[in-house]
C-alpha cells in the first residue's frame, strides 16, 4: 500500500501533505527534523491519511491536495475535525 497523508504543525498551525510507502517511518522523519521543508514547523501531528493501491494514485492525490481546489476539499472534508480541535485547544489556525 501507498499512503497520502496530512500533517498539522503544532507550532505554526499549518498543514503539510505528502505521500509515502511507510507512513510511520515518514512521520518519524518529519518529527525528527530530517525533512527540510517541515523542519522549521516541528512538531507535527497526523490528522488524516488515505491508503492507495499504487504509488501513482497516492502521488496524484497528494498533487491534488496541494492544488487550490484540493486544499479547499481537504479543509472542508478531511481536516475539519483537526481544525475544530485546534480551535477548542485555544490555538490559532491559518
Amino acid at each position: 500500500m501507498h499512503y497520502c497523508y496530512i500533517l498539522l504543525s503544532l507550532k505554526s498551525h499549518i498543514f503539510y501533505s505528502g505521500s509515502t510507502k511507510n507512513l510511520k517511518a515518514r512521520i518519524k522523519l518529519h518529527n525528527e527534523g530530517k525533512v527540510k521543508s517541515t523542519k522549521p514547523h516541528l512538531p507535527w501531528e497526523l490528522v488524516w491519511y488515505g491508503a492507495f493501491e499504487t504509488e501513482k494514485q497516492s502521488k496524484n492525490f497528494e498533487k491534488y491536495l496541494k492544488s487550490g481546489s484540493g486544499k479547499a476539499f481537504a479543509y472542508k472534508r478531511l481536516v475539519s475535525v483537526a481544525l475544530a480541535k485546534d480551535i477548542t485547544k485555544g490555538r490559532k489556525t491559518d
